[in-house]
């Protein structure tokens, strides 16, 4: 049953709430590196680490030629007698293989999403990046299999940031409750909370992987948690959920 309190919409973020997308990433740069180097680059993995988070922090995390960039940024000599095109393909396959095999969502998250979907409440997901890309860590994580397809919203599908307000508004439309019937939970102090909160909506922030410490909502969330387990009992002693 839906709580009593008029909670009647959940919606995740996906990276570094359902699932540890940081440390997952380094992981695969760095075999995606290794790889590399197995194939000719010449440098140390450290070093090419270093250039390649370079160059992510300038052109993004959703550009598509990080690799392309790093070579043209290391000296000739790390690349004289190797086919740049071959170092590229090595570390494209090396991190679509990582994600293969480790892309999968928390055992703590998937117990829950086994939990709540027997309940009353509206499932759904807000999440920032490319469409194809986050919708492929749906698929993986088998996110699908617990949330609403039109409670799925991308930033890049729909058009809004998530530091605009509009978007939290945008998918309580959507499950057709109240701001102040859903919530969000999201490891982004800004993005995530103080975005939800002046929306109306309850914030839960995960701290997940701890990258954003060092930040604060201007708005104080409804509840801080460090793993999706931690929401159960809020989720059952505050609104009457998972009793």
């Amino acid at each position: 049953m839906t709580d009593p309190t008029g909670l009647r919409a959940i919606f995740f973020d996906i990276d570094d709430t359902m699932f540890s997308t940081t440390p997952f990433v380094q992981r695969a740069r760095e075999r995606a590196i290794q790889a590399m180097v197995e194939r000719g680059l010449d440098l140390p993995v450290e070093k090419v680490l270093e250039e390649l988070q370079a160059v992510v922090e300038e052109f993004g995390s959703n550009d598509t030629r990080h690799y392309d960039r790093l070579l043209k940024r290391l000296p000739k000599k790390a690349t004289a007698g190797s086919n740049p095109d071959l170092l590229v393909t090595a570390g494209v396959i090396a991190y679509h293989e990582t994600k293969w095999r480790e892309l999968r969502i928390r055992d703590e998250a998937r117990a829950l999403l086994e939990d709540l979907r027997q309940t009353d409440l509206k499932l759904g997901v807000i999440s920032a990046g490319l469409a194809r890309k986050q919708m492929e860590k749906i698929l993986r994580l088998g996110l699908d299999s617990y949330i609403s397809p039109h409670l799925i919203l991308i930033t890049d599908q729909v058009g809004v940031a998530k530091s605009n307000p509009k978007l939290y508004r945008m998918a309580a439309r959507r499950a057709q409750v109240r701001p102040a019937q859903a919530m969000h939970v999201g490891d982004h102090p800004l993005r995530d909370i103080e975005s939800a909160k002046r929306a109306g909506m309850k914030a839960v922030w995960h701290h997940g992987a701890g990258k954003y410490a060092s930040l604060a909502p201007s708005r104080k969330p409804d509840h801080e948690i460090d793993s999706l387990e931690e929401l159960r009992p809020i989720l059952a002693e505050v609104y009457g959920v998972l009793k």
